[in-house]
């Protein structure tokens, strides 16, 4: 027995890398698992190959239930059609896992409005592209006491910022707004919506490299082992877990605080004069903005 025996997924950008990896634990687990990729070049501006074919054939072969899925999730109108067409095959859809992505890398002094679009219109509007219908399928079936599954994917890159990627950056940064707002709007039907903000060695990202990590333990950083976290979110055990966002790197897992106050100043009269916030502001934010970690793309 499997630990997602029975359960249908859909997972996007699942053609090779860190979806391809998903799709594959996910189909071992027991789930049937609709292979959402488009053959895209890195830039989106290409075909590919059809790695989404092949992974198929391979799921297939190891006596897993597959199917491939060619829609453009960033086409509002093909990312419903991937999911309604998802619910008539399989009759039901339990976990949609969103990992589709583009990358049109350059400083913002240079950066074309086109490469910005681009990368939003993937990334940002690509999450609620799929998850716009497959909310709607699970609000109309009323059952609070379901486990459906949205799980997003985020990064590094947005939660601290990398200095090339500003479009990237905003994306999945957004994506992390986004995970808040169904996590806490659909709850009430049945529905956990987080985000894994993952670092692997994929051809999106360069993290063997940039990290440091060669040799034996570049094995660490395989999209493999970013799956199992996926795998255990798409689960019914990980109902209590809602509204996080946690970073999966080589064999750790970890989870990111929450957005809260971490301190306070407040105006003794009725309004600031810049004197006084100035120094305020300073005395209390300074201290922790400077013991704070040191951001990893600088």
């Amino acid at each position: 027995m499997g630990t997602l025996d029975g359960r249908v997924a859909i997972v996007t950008g699942a053609g090779r890398g860190i979806g391809g990896s998903v799709a594959r634990l996910f189909a071992r687990e027991g789930a049937a698992v609709v292979v959402n990729d488009i053959g895209a070049s890195l830039n989106g501006l290409e075909k590919d190959g059809s790695p989404g074919e092949d992974l198929v054939r391979e799921i297939q072969n190891d006596g897993g239930t597959a199917k491939l899925n060619g829609a453009d999730i960033s086409d509002h109108e093909a990312a419903r059609d991937l999911v309604e067409s998802t619910i008539e095959e399989f009759g039901k859809l339990d976990v949609l896992v969103n990992v589709a992505g583009i990358l049109r890398d350059r400083m913002i002094f240079n950066m074309a409005e086109e490469e910005w679009d681009a990368v939003i219109r993937v990334h940002l509007k690509g999450h609620f592209n799929t998850i716009r219908p497959a909310a709607s399928y699970w609000r109309q079936l009323g059952d609070a006491a379901a486990n459906h599954r949205i799980i997003n994917y985020t990064s590094r890159a947005g939660l601290h910022g990398a200095p090339g990627q500003p479009n990237y950056s905003a994306a999945k940064m957004g994506i992390v707004g986004l995970t808040y707002s169904c996590a806490v709007a659909l709850k009430k039907y049945g529905v956990t919506t987080n985000a894994i903000s993952p670092a692997a060695a994929t051809r999106m990202t360069d993290t063997a490299k940039k990290s440091g990590v060669d040799g034996p333990d570049s094995d660490k950083l395989s999209p493999d082992n970013i799956a199992p976290i996926a795998a255990w979110l798409a689960s019914e055990q990980s109902a209590w877990c809602n509204g996080h966002v946690i970073h999966a790197r080589g064999l750790e897992v970890s989870l990111y605080s929450d957005p809260r106050p971490l301190v306070t100043v407040r105006a003794e009269g009725e309004a600031w004069d810049l004197s006084t916030i100035g120094k305020q502001v300073e005395q209390a934010f300074r201290p922790i903005t400077d013991a704070a970690p040191a951001n990893p793309f600088v």
